[in-house]
């Protein structure tokens, strides 16, 4: 039977009766938590164990965890990391070496309350000008650069047992707008995006996981953002080579109109394999979950993939790793 094609996350840290129907009866792909969700790690793991009882099966469990401002988990129960662009920095000739010990570190930390998939890593090239929501997560402003900064975070997650997602489809670097708030549009010319924002996503369009970018890429498609317009999906699949499972950035982002369950019937008309909604109403909720159904063909043989790549989570040498992150960033 097909999955549902919706990561839903629960209102709060504890699951209501009419959550456990609702979760049961969507069956969805998987679910994301959030700092609301997170008091005790007692209390996480059995968040996660009573959301995989809902649905009856070991669904992937997200998280944005990226570090800096980005990061649900803190302390204690998280490491506290500076934003990544300034770490990479820090960490100068051998940021990538860096970057792989600091993922799989988080990654460990994830592991213990039960969360398995990262929203990371955030691959957009940085620009003077890249609206400050978004610049400090970068990794740098070299596509060279970000892919090489972008596999390692990915290798750090995969080493401590945590599946990555690469984001945003097909780049965020150029927006001048914060599409929490507003639609960015981009104007820059197909060869330029081809050679700067799509490169560091087609060096890593092996990972079995990608997230859109609520974005108008005015060179594809002027009139739609990414997530919901066909041209710029296959130019995900196409010009990038993505084959992977897709799943929306939040679709209760300003940066997209037109009501929940259009936004929703048309992100998966246009070739999203899943819907992300976050921080919404057990009504909306309910309302995406019927818009969404189940995932088509496609969609699941890529979600199947995603589960077929999960692993038991492995024993690392947490001092040895911690011992070399310092003397990296302080010798």
């Amino acid at each position: 039977m097909p999955f549902g094609a919706t990561i839903l996350d629960p209102t709060g840290p504890v699951l209501t009766s009419e959550e456990r129907a609702l979760f049961r009866t969507a069956d969805p792909f998987g679910f994301i938590l959030f700092a609301r969700h997170i008091e005790t790690a007692d209390q996480v793991r059995r968040l996660c164990g009573d959301l995989r009882e809902a649905v009856g099966r070991d669904v992937p469990i997200l998280l944005d965890q990226e570090g800096g401002r980005v990061q649900r988990l803190r302390p204690p129960l998280g490491r506290q990391w500076d934003e990544p662009l300034d770490f990479a920095a820090r960490a100068g000739d051998h940021a990538e070496e860096a970057m792989r010990l600091r993922y799989a570190l988080i990654a460990t930390e994830m592991r213990a309350l039960g969360i398995d998939v990262d929203c990371a890593p955030l691959i957009d090239v940085a620009e003077a000008d890249t609206h400050p929501f978004l610049k400090s997560r970068c990794y740098g402003t070299d596509p060279a650069t970000v892919a090489r900064l972008g596999r390692a975070v990915a290798e750090g997650l995969m080493q401590g047992g945590v599946l990555p997602v690469v984001k945003h489809m097909p780049g965020h670097g150029r927006a001048r707008a914060d599409s929490h708030k507003e639609l960015p549009r981009v104007t820059a010319a197909l060869e330029e995006l081809d050679r700067i924002d799509f490169a560091p996503f087609k060096v890593l369009n092996h990972l079995a996981m990608g997230m859109t970018a609520h974005i108008v890429f005015e060179a594809l498609d002027p009139e739609l953002p990414a997530t919901l317009s066909p041209v710029v999906m296959q130019a995900i699949r196409n010009r990038i080579g993505f084959d992977n499972l897709i799943m929306t950035d939040d679709i209760s982002m300003k940066a997209l109109s037109g009501g929940l369950e259009r936004i929703t019937t048309d992100a998966l008309a246009a070739g999203c394999d899943v819907i992300l909604l976050c921080n919404a109403s057990f009504e909306d909720r309910a309302t995406v979950v019927e818009a969404a159904g189940l995932m088509s063909p496609a969609a699941q043989e890529r979600a199947e993939r995603v589960m077929d790549l999960r692993r038991a989570a492995p024993v690392l040498d947490i001092p040895a790793m911690e011992g070399r992150l310092n003397a990296i960033l302080n010798g």
